[in-house]
Order: structure tokens, then C-alpha cells, then sequence
């Protein structure tokens, strides 16, 4: 009589996966991902990068116009006083030859956005003290009306400076680069003319239209002296 068949097993699972071949799979998911996170850490670390870039250049920048500034005023303080009290015409030239070496260094040093206004005062000494003030004979841009105006102005002719600067005034906004240059000369416009209520009225415009942008110190040393 013939044995029945073995029982065979039926297997319903697979085998268990080994433990080396589960850490295989995870660290597989894990170099996925990295590859994922590194392209995005990069820029993020790039941005900030570029961010403190920035900031660090802009700061330099305003450190660098506030100098400026500084020692532009105080060397025009020198020369011209504190403006209540005028010195005689000719101590003011003897001052200015004296510090035009100074002025000269400032002029060659100063930041873009000051450049024109430092050139124009220079030149402005220059022609009062031995006429050798050098302008363009015709304006080209904005920057060749101020050099006309500012020249205009040390040789004492007020209409002229008038008409160089008046075709300026509506655009001279903190987004013109030759702005501050403008309201400048146009003070010393009103300081040639005596006309106080007039530089009133542009101290208040400029004012208005820089809302703390800008420096009005300068121009309010201006106003003391009309």
C-alpha cells in the first residue's frame, strides 16, 4: 500500500528582509532627500550671503556721504562763518586760499552722489579767486546745468543761474542723482538775491518732496546766512 504524500508547507510571507538590507533602503531614501535639500541650502546660504553683501556695502556707503558731508560743512563753515555774522570779503578769500588744498582733496574723494555738488563749489572758488572756474558753454544734461548755474552764481549773475536752474525744478526728486545739487545752488540763488521768504519756500519744497531722505542741514546753514 502506497505512502500518502508529504504534507508540504505553504509559505504565506515572504522571509523577513535582513536588517543590513533595511538600512540599505533607508539610507538609499536619505541620499534622495539630500540630493533634494542641497540645491535649496545653497541658494538660501547664497541669498543671505548676498543680503549681508549688500547691507554691508550700503552702510559703507552712507558712512562714507555723511563724512563727506561733514567735512564739506565744517570747511565752508571755516571760510564763511556760522552765518549770522559775516567776515569781510577779504578774509574770506584769504580763508579760501588757504583751505583749497582741502576742498581740492574733497572734491577728488567724494562719493558719486556728492561728486558734482564738491566739483561745483570748487569751481566757484576757483573763479572767485583767480577766474580759471571752467563750465561748459552749453549744457548737455542736468549735471551741465548745475556746472552753468554754479558758475553763473560766483560770478554773481542771478538771472542766468535762474535760468539753468529753474527747467530743473520739477524733476529734482530723491530719484535724480543731481537732486541735492540742485536744491543747493538753488539756495545760494536766493542768498545772492537776499530773498529770505523765497529760500523759505524752497527749504519747505525740498523738505516735502525728500520726507527724511535727505540732509537739510546743509541748506539750513544756507538759509542762516540770507
Amino acid at each position: 500500500m502506497a505512502r500518502p504524500p508529504k504534507e508540504r508547507e505553504i509559505q504565506v510571507q515572504k522571509p523577513a528582509q535582513s536588517l543590513a538590507h533595511f538600512q540599505t533602503k533607508l539610507g538609499q531614501g536619505e541620499e534622495e532627500d539630500g540630493g533634494l535639500l542641497k540645491p535649496i541650502l545653497i541658494g538660501i546660504t547664497s541669498l543671505l550671503v548676498l543680503g549681508l553683501i549688500y547691507g554691508a556695502w550700503t552702510a559703507w556707503r552712507t558712512s562714507a556721504t555723511e563724512k563727506h558731508e561733514a567735512a564739506l560743512s565744517a570747511l565752508q563753515m571755516e571760510v564763511e562763518g556760522d552765518g549770522v555774522t559775516p567776515p569781510p570779503a577779504a578774509e574770506v578769500e584769504k580763508r579760501m586760499r588757504e583751505r583749497l588744498g582741502r576742498l581740492e582733496a574733497l572734491a577728488t574723494s567724494a562719493p558719486s552722489t556728492r561728486k558734482a555738488v564738491t566739483l561745483g563749489l570748487l569751481a566757484t572758488w576757483r573763479l572767485s579767486l583767480d577766474g580759471q572756474g571752467r563750465a561748459p558753454a552749453k549744457a548737455q544734461d542736468a549735471w551741465g546745468q548745475l556746472r552753468l548755474a554754479q558758475r553763473a552764481l560766483a560770478l554773481g549773475q542771478l538771472q542766468e543761474a535762474r535760468a539753468q536752474l529753474e527747467p530743473l525744478r520739477a524733476k529734482a526728486t530723491p530719484g535724480a542723482a543731481w537732486a541735492e545739487a540742485f536744491w543747493s545752488s538753488q539756495l545760494e540763488a536766493d542768498r545772492l538775491a537776499g530773498d529770505r521768504p523765497q529760500a523759505l519756500k524752497d527749504l519747505a519744497e525740498y523738505k516735502a518732496r525728500f520726507k527724511g531722505r535727505g540732509d537739510a542741514s546743509a541748506l539750513e546753514n544756507l538759509l542762516q546766512s540770507i
